[in-house]
């Protein structure tokens, strides 16, 4: 659980460091370039982003699974819980008795 937990609130920043990343090659290409338009940005911008939405994706996902989980661990631990104090009632109900 601590894994999916760290997962997801970690992938949304390693979508944005390769974005920033990314976006910093796309500059870097046009400085050696000597200039240019929209063009010479928007391939360079569209590969940063791709990161971002994997990134998102991942972070979703995981947090979604984390929830699911956290949600069913606390429905097992609740019947788990009901399952014992039945168990100690009946124990107590027939302590020192034969069956």
């Amino acid at each position: 659980m601590a894994f999916l937990a760290s997962v997801g609130s970690t992938a949304p920043f390693i979508g944005l460091f390769g974005t920033v990343i990314g976006i910093i090659v796309a500059f870097q290409g046009i400085a050696a370039a000597g200039g240019g338009g929209i063009e010479a940005v928007s391939a360079g911008i569209a590969e940063a982003l791709i990161v971002t939405a994997i990134g998102l994706a991942v972070a979703i996902t995981s947090v979604l699974i984390f929830n699911y989980l956290s949600k069913r661990f606390d429905t097992l631990d609740m019947a788990m819980q009901h399952a014992a104090g039945e168990l100690l009632d009946h124990l107590e109900a027939h302590d020192g008795r034969s069956a």
